[in-house]
């Protein structure tokens, strides 16, 4: 439980929690111009180093310690805030020239790199490679590529032809590499379409073994799911607080809203899904650190978390009123956010299938 904290941890999060409240939250009214000094305020803090790994100067926290951190500066509104440094991604234990040319520059803050494993619906396959002498030449489409637009190159899962899927590092400005359509999502971020007509992609950017792709692709995804589900819990604490003001504040009936039973029903809902949505995030935090397979947990944190919070910012729109409506409002911008992250990292009933199978098929989990 998010109470049985070691020392170092439960120093960790009071740490997070005063330089959420006194350092980034008035950095929060304008991200872009004060991205600067948020990134130098988590350097300072340690946060930055989390997510990095050891032997490229990082510390290289485990699940528990980055949940705590997700936990402590969503619990503030604030986890969207740029507090941590780029981490390896697919790219953690990349070999030459890989490591050099990609991993080291983009740990170093010198490159940009995004991750390419949609196509889109009307894609007529996925996307593939055939390997031609030295190089693999890719054809196909990747859709909602986060940060594409800025990227320096992307991870992309290609279906090498005769061997099977491998993720592979394609430089954005490579021939044959084309952005189709740049869109922004409603929770504020932006996405590229690319397009890949005979990009010829030398074969040292495949990383490890053609038929190895998808694992290592669903890894990364995995430890991003559980971040989301972490997010997600600090945000109901968020909201909770938000709304515990709102009804415990004069009304114009002469009695707070808080004193009526049909409210008290529905914010006791609320209460109940946050410490069943926050005890299982921190369960699963503890079972990935002992080594243990929470491919399943994790699918299952994401898809509670996510819709959990889902129902909890709803009800608080409705006990807040029309003024929540507004854009702007923190809670208009927070529905909007957390709707999106339904869909990203897996769409909540493909990944209830995803579970179903770990379980009946492979299993895998212990849930």
């Amino acid at each position: 439980m998010p109470e049985a904290l070691t020392p170092d941890l439960a120093r960790l999060r009071d740490d997070v929690d005063a330089l959420a409240r006194d350092v980034l939250a008035p950095l929060a009214a304008d991200v872009s111009a004060n991205r600067s000094a948020i990134v130098a305020a988590a350097k300072a803090a340690g946060l930055f180093a989390m997510t990095q790994p050891k032997a490229h100067g990082g510390s290289e926290a485990g699940a528990l310690a980055l949940t705590v951190v997700r936990d402590t500066l969503a619990s503030h509104n604030l986890a969207h805030l740029p507090v941590f440094g780029p981490g390896p991604g697919v790219l953690a234990g990349a070999g030459e020239p890989v490591a050099s040319r990609y991993l080291a520059p983009l740990l170093a803050g010198e490159k940009r790199g995004a991750f390419g494993f949609t196509e889109p619906d009307d894609a007529p396959r996925a996307t593939w490679g055939r390997i031609t002498g030295d190089a693999l030449v890719v054809n196909g489409q990747k859709s909602y590529v986060t940060g594409g637009v800025e990227a320096d190159f992307i991870n992309a899962l290609v279906e090498v032809e005769g061997a099977g899927p491998a993720m592979v590092v394609i430089d954005t400005d490579a021939a044959g590499v084309r952005i189709k359509r740049i869109f922004d999502s409603m929770d504020g971020t932006r996405h590229a379409h690319f397009v890949f007509e005979d990009v010829a992609v030398p074969t040292a950017n495949v990383i490890g073994r053609p038929g190895e792709g998808l694992p290592r692709a669903l890894g990364q995804i995995g430890n991003t799911r559980l971040a989301f589900a972490a997010e997600c819990v600090g945000l109901m604490r968020w909201t909770l607080g938000f709304v515990t003001a709102h009804l415990e504040a004069p009304h114009r009936s002469g009695t707070p809203l808080g004193a009526r039973e049909g409210v008290r029903m529905r914010y006791a809902d609320m209460r109940i899904e946050a410490f069943a949505a926050r005890s299982m995030v921190y369960r699963t935090a503890r079972l990935a650190d002992a080594g243990e397979n929470v491919i399943n947990e994790t699918i299952a944190c994401k898809v509670f978390a996510t819709e959990a919070v889902g129902r909890v910012v709803d009800m608080a729109m409705q006990l807040v009123g029309g003024k929540s409506l507004d854009i702007g409002h923190p809670l208009e911008s927070l529905y909007r956010r957390m709707r999106a992250m339904r869909l990203a990292e897996g769409a909540s009933d493909i990944l209830r299938l995803n579970l179903a199978r770990g379980r009946l098929d492979l299993g895998k989990g212990r849930l």
